[in-house]
């Protein structure tokens, strides 16, 4: 009994810190796009199996059980119980993957899988890191993201240009789509603790260049390839998506886009931790049965346009599928939300181009990588 995407929602993504997101809690910023997407399926919340939230860093006002934190905050009956995963920015789709294994497994047909990052509030790293010493003196274990971006252009020779390309393009890709009025859809406007209803994503830049990429200095080392403008924002925001039995979908009158056919998660090198879609959507492809060039959709998040880049290229993915209304590094990145964005995007877009099969893919901070096989309904 495969899973299925039967509902996407997500908050605007804005700047961490100087964003229209910036003072409102991640717990109350969940909660809306909870309480949004439950609102437009028509859904009674006491037919959920479970509530599974993705954080990168669960602490402050992330901490607790955050996604039991939310479902009272949506309003949901106590019956409806939560737990909170992470597996850093691949944390909400994980929440997904487990979301599906139950439902395969026969264990329950309906899961809100719900992810979020103030990266205003917890500071990437978290307010108290005490890394292990010997990993810390002795291992990559705790490098920078912005140093395995480095590493990854130097050892799969992506060099600044293309990666200055695929910023250009990702901007100009999402500003487009919002222009068009093709991501109002996927948006819950949120109501900030100043009070301002915020509907629109505030990281897109309509007016990137080439040319103003190009005059940036690098910013991780003197000597390097990646820029601010070819690195994914600090960002602000949440996403869900719900995750039901075909059947269950039949019976509540949902409207499904897409079957889960394929899901992995990898390890790699942490030094070059950009690079862990490669095995993870290898993995995912074999389980799903399909190749690369079978893909009618590709969402790959860009944390880095370096890491971004060599995986399409050593998965052998047609760049023309890969981020089609934008990616990462024009939307933003807010960690533990970015998993179920691009899951739930991957399906909507499936939909939209009547393709076949669909592909969402992350790097993971540490060494990993995961993914998801989509395939349309």
């Amino acid at each position: 009994m495969k899973a299925v995407i039967s509902a996407y929602a997500r908050s605007p993504f804005h700047f961490a810190k100087k964003g229209k997101l910036a003072d409102t809690r991640p717990d109350d910023l969940a909660a809306q796009v909870v309480q949004g997407l439950m609102q437009r399926t028509g859904l009674d919340p006491a037919l959920l199996d479970d509530v599974i939230l993705g954080c990168a860093y669960p602490e402050s006002s992330q901490g607790n059980n955050l996604a039991r934190i939310v479902s009272l905050l949506a309003g949901f009956p106590f019956e409806v119980p939560g737990m909170t995963v992470n597996r850093f920015c691949g944390s909400s789709m994980s929440a997904i993957h487990i979301a599906a294994a139950q439902i395969e497994a026969g264990l329950g047909e309906a899961y809100l899988c719900v992810g979020v990052e103030s990266m205003t509030m917890v500071p990437q790293g978290g307010f108290n890191f005490s890394p292990n010493p010997q990993l810390y003196e002795h291992s990559d274990t705790y490098i920078s993201m912005g140093h395995t971006a480095e590493n990854v252009a130097s050892r799969y020779e992506v060099a600044r240009a293309d990666q200055e390309k695929m910023a250009y393009e990702s901007h100009r890709k999402a500003a487009a789509a919002r222009e068009a009025g093709l991501l109002a859809g996927e948006i819950v406007p949120v109501r900030t603790a100043a009070g301002e209803l915020v509907s629109e994503d505030g990281c897109i830049r309509p007016g990137t260049s080439l040319e103003a990429l190009a005059g940036l200095k690098p910013v991780f080392r003197d000597d390097g390839v990646v820029t601010a403008g070819t690195s994914s924002p600090l960002t602000d925001g949440a996403s869900a998506v719900l995750v039901t039995s075909a059947a269950f979908a039949r019976k509540h009158g949902l409207t499904p886009s897409a079957r889960i056919i394929g899901m992995a998660s990898a390890g790699v090198d942490p030094a070059v931790m950009g690079i862990g879609p490669i095995p993870a959507t290898r993995k995912a492809l074999a389980q799903a049965g399909i190749t690369a060039d079978q893909l009618d959709v590709a969402e790959i998040n860009e944390a880095f346009a370096s890491q971004a880049l060599a995986s399409v290229r050593e998965l052998g993915i047609d760049p023309a599928i890969v981020n089609i209304d934008g990616g990462g590094m024009a939307i933003g990145h807010p960690l533990g939300a970015t998993g179920a964005r691009i899951t739930g995007k991957a399906a909507a877009l499936l939909a939209r181009k009547q393709g076949r099969y669909a592909l969402a893919t992350q790097c993971v901070g540490g060494g990993q990588g995961v993914a998801t096989i989509l395939e349309a309904l």
